[in-house]
């Protein structure tokens, strides 16, 4: 087995054993990125020789001191959260060449952890889409079926740990962004409760549904990297000041008496029966070690797609207004004026989907249109958390489909937006009450992946967690895929 192919936590033993080091690691991660790239186009920037310089530095100076369990780890980071000295676009036009000055959050805990930064890893524009075809410069291919998407926005966070370009990565999740690529591309992908990850350096889409969570392999490398980015951050207003356990430590695949709540509103109309077989054969597993199945209803469901694309197009177009070619970025030629700049730089600069949202959301906002649309699907949101609320008095978890279908082909959905949109379904309501949610490979159809989503109470990680582990004992770790 190659280095790329073993997981965090192996390659963190081997360290501490010395029977490999940083350097060796990390070029057997890039090897095999400059291999698959061709065919998966998981990386917009990829920084070889920075990698393999910090990796020395690494392995000469961990012999000196203490280190941290993913110190010398290889991780790719989505190109939207920003990275000193290293580009940012956002997969956009808009952002080309932009930057940044500073560290997000997550990367100062990442550097402080001594982690290994391979790159930036390519997403749907300013994280809006399904499918990472709408991004500027590429689309990214699934590892599993080079014909078929690797969801989005997270395509290439996703697709990167399942082709072994990198060994965990960081993506962001807005409404099912992380999710819906670990599903699609076979790996384990978490979205942290809304406020345990800072969102400090994460270029905004939707502020209040945004959340940056972890790619992984498997479920005990998931809780590693999760355990290193949560936290409080005085420079975002909405970290929550709280203790956090060791959620690696913390992983138990004991399920007994685990109330497992199967809501019928995710099984239903628009999702594949061979979906929903696999996934509740999944959780029938976890009833014979001694879970309990309960049903449960969130009837609100059914609105809750209308209600995401209203409140997070409207927050999108607000926070996207910054991009009109003052101060960064890319600016048009040819202008005639100051607003005329403004007008060709944001046509040119952005792309479709961005530009349909950003329209949408300035629509609902808009005079004669806030009270019918966008007050409507705030009260929508309301009844979302208040039917999750009643729903957790009844169980501790909630299991659904991670998505209503395995990964659809290239292009097939990119002519109707309506349908793209509906395979956020079984994902939104999370960023939308703000809870955790975890996707973890239970089984595939065809070759390719199903993911099961497992729900929990606001900072419940680690019992999602421990769901998705007593799963991963059932089903077996994910591997590398080899071609």
């Amino acid at each position: 087995m190659e280095l790329y192919e073993k997981s965090a936590h192996e390659l963190s033993e081997m360290l501490s054993k010395k029977e490999c080091s940083s350097e060796e690691i990390t070029l057997s991660v890039l090897d095999r990125a400059e291999a698959t790239e061709p065919k998966v186009g998981a990386y917009l920037t990829i920084c070889r020789e920075e990698a393999l310089k910090k990796a020395r530095e690494l392995d000469n100076r961990l012999t000196k001191q203490a280190r941290h369990p993913l110190a010398g780890i290889p991780i790719g980071i989505k190109d939207n959260i920003s990275t000193k000295g290293l580009l940012t676009t956002c997969a956009s036009k808009m952002l080309y060449n932009y930057v940044p000055p500073f560290d997000a959050f997550v990367m100062e805990r990442v550097n402080g952890a001594d982690m290994i930064v391979t790159g930036k890893l390519n997403m749907d524009e300013f994280a809006m889409g399904s499918s990472t075809e709408n991004s500027h410069f590429k689309k990214t291919h699934n590892p599993h079926d080079l014909d078929r998407v690797p969801g989005g926005s997270s395509g290439g966070s996703a697709a990167a740990v399942a082709a072994g370009s990198a060994v965990v990565s960081l993506g962001s999740d807005t409404g099912g962004s992380i999710r819906m690529p670990a599903s699609y591309c076979g790996v384990v992908g978490l979205k942290p409760t809304y406020g345990s990850v800072s969102r400090y350096g994460l270029v905004a889409f939707a502020s209040s549904l945004d959340q940056i969570g972890p790619l992984a392999r498997n479920v005990t490398d998931c809780a590693m990297l999760y355990g290193l980015i949560c936290g409080h951050d005085g420079m975002d207003a909405t970290s929550a000041d709280r203790e956090y356990p060791d959620f690696a430590k913390g992983l138990n695949s004991n399920v007994k008496g685990l109330k497992i709540g199967i809501p019928a509103e995710y099984f239903g109309e628009g999702v594949d029966e061979s979906v929903k077989t696999s996934v509740m054969a999944a959780v029938r597993e976890l009833e014979k070690q001694g879970a309990e199945i309960v049903e449960i209803s969130l009837p609100s469901t059914k609105y809750a797609l209308n209600a995401y694309y209203i409140i997070s197009s409207a927050e999108a177009s607000s926070n996207l207004a910054r991009f009109d070619g003052v101060k960064y970025g890319y600016r048009a030629e040819g202008y005639e004026s100051l607003t005329d700049m403004y007008e060709k730089t944001r046509s040119e600069g952005f792309g479709d989907e961005v530009k349909r949202r950003i329209m949408l959301g300035t629509f609902v906002l808009s005079s004669g249109f806030f009270d019918a649309y966008y007050k409507k699907a705030k009260l929508v949101a309301l009844d979302i958390v208040r039917e999750f609320n009643e729903a957790f008095e009844k169980c501790d978890v909630i299991a659904t489909p991670a998505t209503p279908s395995t990964a659809f082909r290239l292009g097939e959905n990119m002519g109707d937006p309506t349908k793209m949109y509906a395979a956020d379904i079984c994902t939104v309501t999370v960023n939308i009450a703000g809870l955790p949610a975890i996707s973890v490979p239970c089984g595939n159809i065809a070759g390719l992946p199903v993911g099961l989503q497992f729900i929990g109470r606001k900072f419940s990680e680690q019992t999602l967690l421990n769901a998705a582990f007593a799963v991963e004992k059932n089903i077996g770790e994910a591997a590398a895929v080899n071609f």
